[in-house]
């Protein structure tokens, strides 16, 4: 994998959030646009099961990718039980595409699924302000 410089694309900005640091939308997007591309390192099997990351991203059984790396700017997008965003996988890569109009200013989340919720999240408190977990 070519390695990618710590480069903020346009449209999007870092900031603070209730999570602590977000992504935000630098300008409007509507929804089904593309926004940005989670990549990473692809894991070896024995490192799906050691790794301590909480960016690890399951692209099918047999890829998974640490976001860790800085490079990465999507790591910054938080979780939501009400997202505006979520990923979808096209040719072995993750992009975040809108699942509705968002304003700039606005920021990015997506629904972290059911699995990482329960182990990261619920036992800390959900702070996505939705209030409510997602469907089992």
């Amino acid at each position: 994998m070519e390695k990618k410089k710590h480069v903020i694309p346009e449209g999007v900005r870092v900031g603070r959030s209730s999570a602590g640091l977000g992504l935000f939308a630098a300008r409007p997007y509507k929804k089904g646009e593309r926004i940005i591309e989670y990549f990473g390192r692809t894991l070896t099997t024995d490192e799906e099961y050691t790794s301590r990351s909480k960016y690890l991203f399951e692209v099918n059984k047999r890829k998974t990718i640490d976001g860790s790396a800085r490079a990465n700017i999507a790591r910054y997008i938080n979780h939501s039980c009400k997202p505006n965003c979520e990923p979808e996988i096209e040719r072995g890569k993750v992009y975040i595409d809108a699942i509705k109009n968002i304003t700039a200013g606005e920021e990015l989340s997506y629904d972290y699924g059911e699995e990482y919720f329960d182990e990261h999240i619920k036992p800390k408190g959900c702070r996505c302000g939705a209030h409510k977990a997602p469907a089992a």
